[in-house]
């Protein structure tokens, strides 16, 4: 059986909901499924739900597939959701407010593309030195965090859940090696979040691509560098193939959960077992993109590795401090953008004092065991 298909079953397994009903990932041409709302489907609901990921791409892609397909089998016809990807419909940065203009009726894409809109809405995705996938998972699920989340979100009409992780982010890939953080002034990186703000600080140039544009802009040397995911998303887009330094830590994103947007008009048609098949959906996504992660991350580096045209490579320490420092002064800033934005950020910097300490102890174990 191959890797998806395991991964597919074992979704199955713990939805425990077994007879499917197969998602059609063509469908209707985007102007038709633009003009026409949710209709019925074999005496059930049809909701449109577009993505900022290329169709299929590792990680978030697959999570966006998979999150749609797994509502599909469980509500057996009552609800019916289609995938659209990036630019099917709308743009990679547009699906937030296709959601909330009611456009369509679902969204799959991250919280740290909202944060023009929303300044904390990137703790819904992860902070510079912030929270790592299971500290943050504690944080929404256990700590407040979803509740805040909720609020944050309440203006546009939109609630979101957890659905896929691909795991810490490495650094990125740089065409030339960054010795020093002076060799990081002047370069233009593809980043997006808070880390796009401390790079600025430090000197750089963030450029804000979708994950479509990155290879031609990289091939094209119209941008130095390029930090995206982890491993396995890094591979599938072929980024080793155009830089061969790529970095560690990431310390811009520990952490890069995505989230399931719906409608609150789209939400309000559905029936309570419904919304659970919804909710529970999402939340068995996120515990299988983080052990799929796990395994595709260890399996594309290795496969980086063996051409041997790529280099592992940490960032310097001078670029590490003045980031650590950099974060902590926009933290501070979004902090004093509202008083939402300054409870979101003392509920996650409570949390991660309360957390830190068994996360390190915890690592430093593992790392025992793999050096023993």
């Amino acid at each position: 059986m191959a890797p998806s298909t395991i991964s597919t079953a074992i979704g199955d397994i713990m939805i425990n909901r077994r007879n499917a009903l197969g998602l059609t990932v063509g469908g209707l041409a985007a102007s038709a499924a633009i003009a026409s709302p949710a209709i019925a489907r074999e005496n059930g609901l049809r909701f449109r739900m577009v993505t900022s990921w290329p169709r299929g791409r590792a990680g978030p892609g697959v999570s966006a597939q998979r999150v749609a397909e797994r509502i599909n089998r469980m509500a057996e016809g009552r609800l019916h959701v289609e995938l659209f990807a990036a630019g099917e419909i709308v743009s990679a940065f547009g699906v937030l407010d296709a959601v909330s203009e009611g456009t369509v009726e679902m969204g799959h894409s991250a919280a740290i593309y909202w944060q023009g809109k929303m300044p904390a809405a990137s703790f819904f995705t992860t902070v510079p030195f912030g929270l790592g996938p299971i500290e943050h998972q504690a944080w929404i699920a256990l700590r407040g965090g979803q509740e805040l989340w909720d609020e944050l979100y309440r203006p546009y009409g939109v609630r979101a859940f957890m659905a896929g992780n691909p795991g810490p982010n490495m650094g990125g890939f740089f065409r030339e090696r960054i010795a020093s953080l002076a060799d990081l002034r002047g370069r233009r990186i593809r980043i997006v979040g808070l880390g796009a703000q401390i790079f600025e600080k430090l000197g750089a140039t963030p450029v804000n691509l979708p994950a479509g544009e990155m290879v031609t802009a990289l091939d094209r040397g119209a941008i130095d560098g390029v930090e995206f995911l982890a491993p396995a998303s890094d591979y599938d887009t072929g980024l080793h193939q155009h830089a061969p330094y790529y970095y560690a830590p990431g310390f811009n994103k520990p952490n890069g959960p995505s989230e399931l947007l719906i409608s609150d008009a789209a939400w309000q048609q559905l029936p309570d077992d419904l919304r659970a098949i919804v909710a529970e959906g999402a939340r068995a996504e996120h515990a299988l993109a983080l052990a799929d992660a796990h395994q595709d991350n260890a399996r594309a580096l290795d496969a980086m590795l063996t051409t041997g045209n790529v280099s592992i490579e940490a960032f310097p320490g001078d670029l590490i401090s003045a980031a650590r420092e950099a974060a902590g002064e926009i933290i501070d800033e979004i902090a004093a953008t509202s008083q939402l934005a300054e409870r979101i950020v003392a509920s996650y910097r409570e949390a991660q004092g309360t957390l830190r300490n068994w996360t390190a102890l915890s690592s430093d174990m593992a790392r025992s065991l793999v050096r023993s």
